[in-house]
């Protein structure tokens, strides 16, 4: 017998979702019919409903990325050995330059920044329009640099652009 038998399947909205479904299995010449629960060819119940957004994964990403940089840049500043809490999150302490020489880390820092308005191309305009924000709409945030040396050159990367490398951030 097969029991628990599912796969998953695409419904075009980004992601595949796991469903079981009644088939037929041929086991030697006899044939069992298995009902599995609602998916293929069935109406789509109560039981199928699921919670959650779908929404732009590209978006999705990008908060995803400020919350981790948030989070490191907090537990960074609280971190007793600096230099531990950047192995152990496992930031590299020496890359390969465009050269090819070894480039080693020698500075971070942490720059705040607090946005208070915005700028955007004007329709039929060489100028910009500018609109600065209310006192509540300012919104603060910040950023850590990686510096690496060489004998060569140097690299400033920011932590973003590291979390960003991840597959499994």
């Amino acid at each position: 017998m097969h029991r628990g038998h599912d796969h998953d399947h695409s419904h075009g909205h980004g992601h595949a979702h796991s469903h079981d479904h009644d088939h037929h299995h041929d086991h030697g010449g006899h044939h069992h019919h298995h009902s599995h629960g609602p998916g293929h060819n069935h109406a789509h119940d109560a039981e199928h409903l699921h919670s959650h957004v779908h929404a732009d994964s590209a978006s999705e990403r990008i908060e995803e990325l400020k919350t981790l940089s948030t989070a490191f840049i907090e537990g960074f500043r609280a971190a007793a050995d600096k230099t531990s809490y950047l192995r152990l999150a496992g930031i590299p302490f020496r890359r390969e330059g465009a050269d090819g020489l070894a480039m080693h880390l020698v500075d971070t820092a942490i720059a705040s920044n607090w946005q208070i308005g915005t700028a955007s191309p004007a329709f039929g305009s060489r100028e910009l329009v500018y609109l600065p924000y209310p006192g509540g709409m300012v919104t603060a945030r910040e950023t850590m640099t990686f510096t690496y040396v060489s004998l060569t050159q140097r690299m400033d990367i920011d932590l973003s652009e590291i979390l960003a490398s991840r597959e499994d951030t």
